[in-house]
């Protein structure tokens, strides 16, 4: 991890390499350059090199975040967008409620479906193992 003098200010910088994030998060480059190309992240150049700051470090732990609660990286998209157009943050909040909400509700209709599956298939293997003892007791 390298840091950098602003110009400016004088701060020092928290920059990130693309090795750094892809190791950091366990994800490959092609990852994080796609989320670049849709304009989830967008990293300082330096010629062929890319440069992330802290804010594309945790946008990109949102947006995996995102990822593996089930949303779409469109919706992840209208999500950052909120933040960043509403320094409240009150927008935002009630969009991710609002969509959480509905993931929990498909979710809680996936585990439905499931059981069901899985009740069918139980129903479906006792018939099968009752069959099976029948054909036994009668060639035993």
């Amino acid at each position: 991890m390298m840091t950098i003098d602003h110009r400016i200010t004088g701060n020092r910088v928290r920059i990130y390499s693309i090795t750094e994030l892809t190791e950091l998060y366990d994800i490959t480059a092609r990852t994080l350059r796609h989320y670049e190309d849709m304009g989830l992240i967008s990293p300082e150049r330096r010629g062929n090199q890319r440069l992330y700051r802290e804010r594309d470090r945790v946008r990109l732990q949102l947006i995996l975040r995102g990822r593996r609660l089930g949303f779409s990286l469109k919706e992840i998209r209208e999500m950052l967008d909120l933040y960043d157009s509403d320094p409240t943050e009150v927008t935002q909040l009630q969009y991710v409620i609002q969509k959480g909400d509905h993931k929990v509700e498909e979710l809680q209709a996936q585990i439905e479906d499931l059981q069901t599956i899985v009740n069918e298939i139980k129903e479906l293997r006792t018939k099968m193992q009752n069959r099976l003892d029948q054909i036994m007791r009668r060639e035993g």
